[in-house]
């Protein structure tokens, strides 16, 4: 373990052990991965630094708030469970998609004790699966995410992966997968749960992210759109996609250009799609060939 890796576990040991909730030895080996000799050399050296951690009762650790060492530190690093409701809010006043709550999200995550500071940043409901999916990601370790609902086969079932990154704020988690030999994203609010399995992953050499675009498609690029939108058309694509304000340029007091990459057609064309009236698509023709075919096949299933 190099001088980094130590630094980070000094630092999380302190937050758990300071987070109001009480420890045994065993729990603390078991969530550092550390003998139980070990946790107790940790204890022992946070005590000569000034730190107080009474005597285990019933063999319960913890580090005293009245410590001058503790108060320094939580001035720093430590949420009241106040602070840790009112930045959740702000957090989750926050879009998906912005970049910054992504860097703020991965910080907390690896600073903070899971239970206490996590629940309140992931959606709840998708909380616990993240969790299991950044330990699979970090211990590189393959899992299952059972019962996941695909989009595109409209089938239930288990897909076994190596978990190796997440896409803007644990959306979708970047994993191989095992069967078909090749890498996608999985949303994380499709999975029922996630299985941590003991085997290590066998193809990280093949592990590979790939773009993201505007509308949240994910895939190699295949062309650039170009589309001119009305005040109402611009305000609703920013209120959906707030990324795509970097993309668009007035053209007149009324009207805009929107331009930017995509990753297929599937994403901007349903936007299109549900502001026609609004927009006019100007590039590329596959583009128009797709929002074409989709009219024409809408236009069969209503006669």
């Amino acid at each position: 373990m190099n001088e980094v890796e130590k630094a980070e576990r000094i630092l999380k040991m302190l937050l758990l052990l300071s987070s109001g909730r009480k420890y045994t030895l065993s729990e603390l080996s078991e969530k550092f991965y550390l003998s139980e000799r070990s946790i107790q050399r940790y204890i022992w050296v946070f005590r000569e630094v000034g730190f107080v951690i009474p005597r285990p009762n019933n063999g319960m650790y913890f580090i005293e708030k009245n410590s001058p060492r503790f108060k320094e530190m939580s001035q720093l690093l430590h949420f009241s469970e106040e602070e840790a409701y009112i930045l959740s809010k702000a957090i989750h006043s926050i879009d998906d998609v912005n970049i910054l709550k992504t860097n703020l999200v991965r910080k907390l995550y690896a600073l903070y004790d899971f239970d206490r500071v996590a629940v309140t940043i992931v959606k709840r409901e998708n909380s616990e699966n993240v969790h299991q999916l950044i330990r699979a990601i970090k211990n590189k370790k393959q899992a299952i995410l059972h019962n996941y609902q695909s989009a595109h086969s409209k089938v239930i079932r288990d897909r076994l992966i190596e978990p190796f990154d997440f896409t803007t704020n644990y959306i979708a988690v970047w994993g191989f997968d095992l069967e078909d030999q090749t890498c996608k994203t999985f949303k994380t609010s499709r999975i029922i749960r996630v299985e941590t399995l003991t085997k290590s992953w066998e193809f990280s050499n093949l592990h590979r992210t790939k773009p993201l675009d505007i509308f949240r498609i994910s895939g190699d690029y295949i062309g650039t759109v170009k589309l001119r939108l009305t005040r109402r058309a611009r305000n609703l694509l920013i209120e959906e996609y707030p990324l795509a304000e970097k993309q668009i340029t007035p053209i007149s007091k009324t009207h805009f250009m929107f331009e930017a990459k995509v990753c297929g057609w599937e994403g901007v064309g349903r936007f299109v799609m549900g502001l026609c009236d609004e927009i006019k698509v100007l590039d590329p023709p596959g583009l128009k060939q797709y929002i074409s075919g989709k009219l024409k096949r809408l236009n069969a299933r209503i006669k």
